[in-house]
């Protein structure tokens, strides 16, 4: 490797990207190290004599990045000797290995430096990656609990051995130039040659620590990858393993691990010759005894394994075999085992009919059953925890008719949030056929089991759990895209088993009317779960924004996005590090994920000052913890509206939006605040103080009147009377607006006068 040249920094990373037929996908790769807010890199792009335009790709970015060094290979020498290539030309503190076709995850390298430092920059950094696939779909590695950071920040092999467990691949890890220079560790040509770099790497290592992040996105193409091709070439692993147990031959020091590396190795003879898409029929048998051969060459009769026992019996027993080179037998394991499996997927599958089955029945049976009047069954966000409008009903419910018992179905993992005296129901459990079937009441926001049948006698209250700006219902019939589901006639036939609508104003009730046309009745009453802003004093707000981690003195903005139709993943509107560089050390902000990407990873760094509330079980509290709120279409802004606080609406993909979703109204004619299109628009907005000066205030006084009439703090109330004490006249009388008094926000430092509204700034 080059000695740094004298008088210029050395960076702090060393990003090698070999690349070979990923013409594809290499601009993507390549942008992904180059975007990385942590900018103190080069990047070492290795043009591996590709026939396809990967090397005037990587070209065309050196010409215009100084970080990027092009390397072309005369000939194609494959993905060991491409990287050492790159070893060859790296400068930096650290080595980082990236694949043409693999991403690096935002803020990775940012990620990496903090933790270097962190635990003393240790020889070698291990952390996480998720598989990537072409259906878009996201997974985590499976072993990710393997790198808790908890204990000492750096640490020997030999104190977390699991680590070995882990896949032996080198784009996983970080490397410290000066360890690998001192080891003299290259990558070897063939296949598979991941192996000996990495085992040589991690059992040298002096100091190893943990990144408990996904930093890599690992993609699995559909076609083209090496791991999916029939090739004899998959008979290199063996020269790979010689290698390896050749490094352990000459290091005495770490003969103590020969035990662990060949369980290793006989683990992974195994899963390539498990794999029908690697090894060409002619190959197998040349495989099994070349596998059976290295494994009785380097085995270490009565040593034990320094990995944790897992293995199954039937893969001990598989292991065996191969090594006895007892191929018959170990195909005739392979059959049964395969057998087995299929066996025991039959027998669960029949298990879950006659579940299902005994399950339907038992239902019918209980419909025959005299309903229980004093039950109300409760439910809110697809069997979520308790939350919304139904959680609001449901404690009032208990208030006013104590002598009703009121259950909640929700799935177990959030079983934590209901309140002691409701009774949780498992969904599909026999207890929730009995609820469905006897209640005298049911409640939900979205929609109940589609098994229902409703009952004479039953009440059904359908709450919504917003006030629609996106179009939905019926008038989503042209916009297939999206529709969630086609089955319209299904979503009618459900809403005619609604005996109550609930609406918050009179836009609701006629959208509703027209989008879901059923002979429910509209209650046009408010929104009960906005009743806690009428309920929560000034203490309750500091206290929220105590548990929260919320500073005193600091500027809360909830910052709420709806989900786009146009896109499965997860968008990035906001560039958070940016953003709160630029407001400065007065703001703090709450970011809240739309329900429909809880399960994509966080895609911003930690920030002391930016705080990710999606998992928090109330967005009530949430509401009431902020100062402001900053969203784009999502409902949320017509109840922060009822809170009285600002509201700003950062509108960057109208045209895009409407396009796709349709909305009942133009937003930007009626805004409840300033319209920012750009971010720079929306930090001009808050730095200046337009968030909170007059023209604000009076577009939210508008758009409170036009859509919080009834929010009032009593809707919950006016709800329970009607439904299940059956008062007639809405109890008690609406309180106008004048005279409502939403809990206060927080004090904060008071705010500097308000220039005039320059160009920036985007009022209607």
């Amino acid at each position: 490797m080059p000695a740094p040249t004298p008088g210029c920094p050395v960076p702090r990373f060393s990003v090698i990207v070999p690349a070979y037929k990923v013409q594809a996908y290499l601009r993507e790769s390549l942008d992904s190290v180059l975007t990385q807010s942590y900018p103190d890199l080069e990047l070492i792009a290795v043009d591996d004599a590709s026939p396809d335009a990967c090397g005037s790709i990587i070209d065309e970015y050196a010409a215009r990045d100084p970080r990027v060094t092009a390397v072309h290979l005369a000939h194609n020498l494959g993905l060991g000797p491409a990287r050492n290539a790159g070893l060859a030309r790296a400068t930096g503190d650290y080595l980082v290995f990236l694949d043409g076709d693999d991403t690096l995850a935002p803020g990775a390298l940012q990620a990496l430096t903090d933790r270097l430092k962190a635990t003393g920059s240790p020889d070698v950094l291990v952390y996480d990656y998720a598989r990537a696939y072409w259906s878009g779909e996201l997974v985590r590695n499976r072993l990710s609990h393997r790198l808790s950071e908890e204990g000492p920040g750096s640490f020997r092999l030999s104190d977390r051995p699991a680590l070995l467990a882990m896949l032996m691949v080198v784009w996983n890890k970080a490397y410290r130039r000066e360890y690998i220079e001192r080891e003299g560790l290259a990558f070897p040509p063939g296949l598979y040659e991941d192996t000996p770099w990495t085992y040589a790497a991690l059992l040298a290592a002096e100091s190893v620590a943990v990144l408990d992040r996904v930093c890599v996105h690992y993609r699995q193409r559909r076609t083209g990858s090496i791991l999916t091709t029939s090739t004899p070439r998959h008979l290199e692993i063996f020269d790979q393993y010689d290698r390896v147990f050749g490094y352990l031959a000459g290091r005495p020091e770490l003969e103590r691990w020969r035990s662990t590396l060949h369980r290793r190795m006989a683990e992974h003879f195994c899963a390539v010759h498990a794999d029908p898409r690697r090894l060409p029929r002619a190959s197998r048998a040349e495989f099994f005894a070349r596998a059976s051969a290295l494994l009785r060459r380097y085995r270490a009769p009565g040593a034990r394994s320094s990995l944790p026992l897992s293995l199954s019996r039937t893969d001990r027993i598989r292991h065996t075999l191969m090594r006895l080179g007892l191929r018959r037998c170990y195909r005739t394991l392979s059959v049964l085992r395969s057998a087995g499996l299929a066996l025991g997927r039959a027998g669960a599958a029949l298990g879950r009919g006659l579940r299902e089955s005994s399950l339907r029945l038992h239902y019918r049976i209980q419909r025959l059953l005299p309903l229980r009047p004093e039950l109300a069954v409760f439910s809110a966000y697809w069997h979520g925890g308790y939350a919304c409008n139904p959680a609001a009903i449901e404690a009032k419910l208990r208030e006013l008719a104590p002598r009703m018992r009121t259950a909640w179905i929700c799935d177990p993992a959030h079983s934590a949030t209901l309140p002691r005296e409701t009774v949780a129901l498992r969904p599909g459990s026999a207890a929730y056929f009995s609820a469905l079937a006897r209640a005298g009441y049911l409640v939900t926001n979205v929609n109940f089991d589609r098994a229902l049948v409703k009952r004479p006698g039953q009440i059904l209250l359908q709450t919504q759990h917003g006030t629609p700006l996106k179009r939905v219902g019926l008038d989503l019939q042209d916009r297939p895209a999206a529709a969630p589901t086609a089955d319209f006639a299904g979503l009618l036939r459900g809403a005619d088993q609604w005996d109550y609508l609930l609406s918050a104003n009179r836009h609701s009730t006629l959208v509703w009317e027209k989008a879901v046309p059923a002979s429910y009745t509209t209650l046009e009453y408010g929104y009960p779960r906005n009743d806690v802003f009428h309920r929560a004093s000034r203490k309750d707000v500091l206290e929220l924004r105590e548990r929260l981690g919320i500073p005193a003195g600091s500027t809360a903005i909830l910052y709420a996005p709806t989900h786009r139709d146009y896109r499965r993943s997860r968008p990035d509107h906001l560039d958070f590090e940016r953003l709160l560089r630029d407001l400065g050390p007065r703001f703090t902000v709450l970011v809240r994920t739309h329900l429909t990407y809880a399960d994509a990873d966080r895609s911003w760094e930690p920030h002391p000052r930016l705080v990710d509330v999606s998992a928090h079980p109330s967005v009530e509290e949430l509401c009431l913890a902020s100062d402001a709120l900053v969203t784009d279409y999502s409902s949320l802004m017509f109840d922060y509206a009822a809170l009285d606080r600002p509201i700003v609406i950062h509108a960057d993909d109208w045209e895009a939006y409407e396009a796709a979703r349709g909305t009942y109204f133009d937003l930007r004619s009626c805004p409840p605040g300033a319209i920012a299109r750009t971010q720079d628009e929306l930090v001009d907005i808050f730095t200046t103080g337009h968030w909170q000066g007059s023209r604000s205030a009076q577009l939210r006084s508008a758009f409170r009147a036009r859509f919080c009439p009834y929010d009032d703090g009593h809707a919950a109330e006016r709800v329970v009377r009607r439904v299940f004490l059956g008062q007639t006249a809405p109890s008690p009388a609406v309180v106008p607006l004048p005279d409502r008094h939403p809990a206060p926000p927080a004090p904060t430092p008071a705010p500097q006068p308000v220039p005039e509204p320059t160009l920036a700034h985007v009022w209607p």
